[in-house]
């Protein structure tokens, strides 16, 4: 029997309740590995339609340790945000953001209409004062173990310098609160090291980083995302998008490829067999699944984007990332240092 995880003080955890490719089942098959990890400390709730809801959440064993809070409506995965916002002001996604404002809730974790997810958070929690734009971001695994912050990975996809210079507050923050790293070291993506380098608004983004008082190591090329150099790495939202996705899908050919040489003969079985532990913890390590769950940063509330077709363990991922982010009271983390930022 796995140990329990317990977490420091009593943290309310809702989920969306219709997001995702696999809602709801998927997402209460999450719930329940999540209880299983965590101690009595961690509240759970699910916002949707109780028929829908209830007769899963029965099916799953769980129905009296999940507080459904209702909600008429659901958001397709196709609908354009701006006529969920409009149309469906009842929807699983609109009664979670309310209910994080208004303090019931600590944190939302939705797999649904990531612009409709946006768009709602940004207009009911608003963003913390000197933060202009939310912004998506990733765990990208590196070298030793270890992991650099990837933002912003697709929530803007035109940004300013001091956009960019907003992103690498919170991705410090973040790194900082959530992940123990002391002073994390932030670079800016870029097509080469050297400073003549660059857009001008990555130009005038370096100047800006450089006199902000982050740990600003300067610009950083792909590669260093998975090196051991830099903790947080800060780009627009089109190129993090492309690059993130181009991880995941080299990710999968890898895994893809070595699963096929490693069936191939007799020999390469064998082989396999012998080496399965290792294979094992490479396969957790570079599985997009294990990596899920994007904090929307720069909010007056936590909430975290899953991947639309998340399996049960990567949306758990997801929550887990919710746990931490409200263990290490980011918020605060963020408004401390975005006032700190703001009188150099």
């Amino acid at each position: 029997m796995s140990s329990v995880t317990q977490v420091s003080r009593a943290i309310r955890i809702l989920v969306d309740g219709h997001g995702g490719d696999g809602a709801p089942g998927i997402i209460i098959d999450a719930l329940s590995q999540t209880l299983e990890k965590y101690g009595s400390n961690l509240v759970l709730g699910i916002s949707g339609q109780p028929e829908v809801l209830l007769p899963v959440l029965e099916k799953a064993g769980i129905a009296d340790r999940v507080e459904i809070i209702e909600a008429a409506d659901v958001i397709d995965m196709c609908e354009a945000p701006a006529v969920a916002v409009r149309r469906k002001k009842n929807s699983s996604i609109h009664v979670g953001a309310r209910a994080v404002r208004d303090g019931e809730w600590d944190a939302l974790v939705s797999a649904g209409n990531t612009g409709a997810l946006m768009a709602i958070s940004k207009l009911i929690l608003k963003t913390i004062p000197g933060i202009d734009r939310p912004a998506l971001a990733s765990l990208v695994p590196a070298m030793d173990g270890g992991s650099t912050f990837f933002l912003d990975i697709g929530a803007n996809v035109d940004c300013t310098s001091d956009h960019l210079l907003q992103f690498a507050v919170m991705g410090s923050c973040y790194m900082q609160a959530a992940e123990g790293v002391d002073s994390p070291r932030v670079g800016l993506l870029n097509i080469g090291s050297e400073n003549i380098k660059g857009t001008d608004v990555v130009k005038v983004a370096a100047t800006k980083l450089e006199d902000s008082g982050l740990n600003f190591i300067g610009n950083v090329e792909g590669t260093d995302l998975f090196g051991d150099s830099v903790d947080v790495v800060v780009c627009d939202g089109f190129v993090g998008n492309v690059s993130l996705k181009t991880m995941e899908g080299v990710a999968k050919l890898i895994l893809t490829q070595l699963k096929g040489e490693l069936t191939s003969s007799l020999v390469a079985r064998t082989g396999a067999l012998l080496a399965s532990s290792a294979l094992k913890r490479v396969k957790s390590a570079l599985h997009p699944s294990e990596h899920n769950g994007a904090p929307l940063l720069g909010l007056n509330g936590i909430v975290v984007k899953s991947h639309g077709g998340a399996d049960a363990h990567a949306y758990a991922c997801a929550i887990d990332v919710a746990i931490r982010e409200v263990e290490a009271d980011l918020i605060g983390n963020i408004v401390e240092t975005m006032n700190r930022v703001s009188e150099v």
